[in-house]
This record gives structure tokens, sequence and C-alpha cells, in this order.
């Protein structure tokens, strides 16, 4: 992959303006922002979920507490030094700042809350796979990251779980839900969404999200129905204006299985700096080991550094573990490979 071009900002006298750090409090969120930049534009350029609506400082739901630092408040025209109640939208940083904002939330710690959502979609992907899609009536009271699920609660029914495949700047919510027909609980869930044309969802879970944009190079591993994850996770990248190298390596047994394939072309195609590797078993064997180790094979033939890079998974535990234990024999930190398997099928 190529690097981008960098941009430098320049005072009037040409000499370089150096970007500043903002650390935000409790979630201990860090990222930089420009002098000449309000501190929102900044948090939002960094992919960070900070609350907001109009942009002039009148809803004040950017709101927050600066607690260390100077910034220079665009509409007084004044320095205004901690601690004091700021508006992001109209404060330019004046050096490092640190800010407390309750509602900002670090990976995995949003609370997970019960919303009625109605089914305004379902369309076929393939010939087992439905994209769902759900509106929420006070969309905005709704905070998840990229990379979280949520689960489905029907009555007589135990909960279902599914990687949320939209991005936390998208209005709709969208699932991708495999259901073949010899699946009785998923095809009941495609009936009742389609019968009811509203469900009971409790949001968010998960630890293996982004909560800010990465500071090193991504790489994204996902086996089957995983890509819903991942398509949340760089189309909240792709939003957010990520600068890191991210590969996707997907892997199925069977060429119609990879059911959104030309979308992850595409992403391919539009940036030098996202690759996309298909891993396709075209096999009949339900036994998934051997596709495993050939998704496997395919991500360490990347040659990364595995030292220097974050891994997010998505897949069978069987399938989780055998990337893990490879990547860590390959050089991989355990605490940068993040996988939801971690937490729900840990090994004993």
């Amino acid at each position: 992959m190529r690097s981008g071009p960098v941009s430098v900002l320049m005072s009037p006298d040409d000499a370089p303006i150096s970007p500043v750090s903002v650390c935000i409090t409790p979630a201990d969120i860090r990222f930089e922002a420009n002098p000449d930049e309000d501190l929102l534009t900044a948090a939002r350029r960094a992919g960070v979920a900070v609350r907001w609506a109009c942009r002039n400082g009148v809803c004040e739901l950017c709101e927050a507490q600066l607690t260390g630092g100077d910034v220079f408040n665009t509409r007084s025209g004044k320095t205004e030094c901690s601690p004091a109640t700021i508006m992001l939208c109209r404060c330019q940083p004046r050096g490092p700042v640190e800010l407390e904002i309750k509602a900002v939330m670090a990976s995995g710690k949003h609370v997970p809350q019960q919303l009625l959502a109605k089914v305004s979609d379902i369309t076929p992907l393939s010939h087992d796979v439905h994209r769902v899609t759900l509106q929420l009536p006070r969309r905005r009271e709704l905070s998840f990251h990229a990379g979280q699920y949520l689960s489905v609660l029907l009555p007589d029914a135990p909960p279902a779980y599914f990687s949320i495949a939209s991005s936390p700047e998208q209005d709709a919510l969208e699932l991708h839900v495999q259901a073949a027909a010899n699946w009785e609980s998923a095809q009941r869930i495609i009936e009742v969404l389609r019968d009811e044309g509203q469900v009971m969802l409790e949001v968010p879970h998960g630890q293996a999200c982004l909560a800010s944009v990465p500071q090193a190079p991504l790489i994204l591993v996902a086996a089957g129905t995983g890509f819903a994850q991942m398509k949340s996770i760089v189309d909240y990248l792709n939003a957010s204006g990520c600068h890191q190298p991210v590969w996707l390596y997907w892997g199925v047994r069977r060429h119609e299985d990879m059911y959104l394939r030309s979308m992850a072309q595409q992403w391919h195609d539009a940036s030098d700096r996202f690759s996309f590797v298909p891993v396709v078993g075209d096999d009949e064997d339900n036994d998934w080991s051997g596709h495993h180790d050939q998704l496997v094979r395919a991500v360490l033939a990347g040659g990364n550094d595995w030292a220097a890079v974050n891994v997010i998974a998505s897949g069978s535990p069987p399938m989780v573990y055998t990337l893990m234990d490879a990547l860590a024999e390959a050089g991989m930190p355990q605490q940068v490979f993040h996988s939801d398997v971690l937490e729900y099928a840990p090994r004993g």
C-alpha cells in the first residue's frame, strides 16, 4: 500500500503549525486536533462518537467539561481556561487539552438498552442471507461502536445475536441474517420480522469494536456472515477518513456464499489503503477445519509486522482460536487481537 499525502498546516509566516493532543475522559480516548479547527471537527475526523446536531453552539449536545488546557471560543472571541463548560463546535485548542464527556464511551462500554424497532425492509442478498433494515423512533438516543452486535428478542425464544452491519453514523440499523432452508430458528426470525413488522432489540453488545480511528494498521478477518461486523467497521473508517492501511480477509465455503463480494471489491478498488482478499474453499465438506486453515494461511501470507497491527476477527470459535494461535506464533501480542468469541466462548 502506498502512503497518502501528509497535510501540514502553515501559518502566515509559513511556519508549520503542529497538531495538539486531546484526551477525553473517563473513556481515555486520545486524538489530535489542529489549532485552527474546532474540537468537534477534530473529534469526528478521529471517529470519536461525540453527540452533535447544529454545529453552532445552540443545541448544546456537544457540551464538554474543559478540565485541562485552554481553548479559543470562536463565538465570544475570548480564550477560556480550565475548569470551564464549553461547546466543542465553538472551541479551538490553544495547546494540549483535556475534556470530560461522560457520554463518550470506550470500546464495549455502552450499557445495553431495549428498544422497539420497525422493520423497514427485508432483501435477499444470496440463496440464504437476508439484509434486514431496522428503523428506531429515537435513533439519536442509541450509541454504539462500529463492530458491535445486538440481540433480537422474540417471545418464547432465546435471544438471537447478530452483528450490526451499519456504521454508528447511519440512521438505520442493518443486519445480515443467514436463514438456510433447514435452519428452523433463523427461518422463524425472518417470518416474525415479515409478519409483525417490528421487533424488540437489546443493543449494543460486544468488546471487539472501534471507539475511535485506529493508530496502527488494521487486519479484519471474517468467516461467512462475520462480514457484517467488518462492513460496519469499514463504513465507519471510510466516513472518518482513516489514514491507516486496512486489510479484509473474507473466508467462505463456496463462491455463492460471498454475498456482498462486489461491495468489498469496490472498497478495494476505491482506495490504495484498503486491500480485500477473498478466500473461497470451493468444498461441499461441512468440516470447517480445512477452510479455517486456508483462511489462516491467507492472512499469514500478507507478511505484516504482527507486532505493529490490530486484528479483529469474526467467525466460529475454532476459526478464531486457530487464527489467534497462528498469529501469536508469528509474533503478534495477544492484546492486539480482538474477537467477541474471546468473551462468549473463552477457552478453559
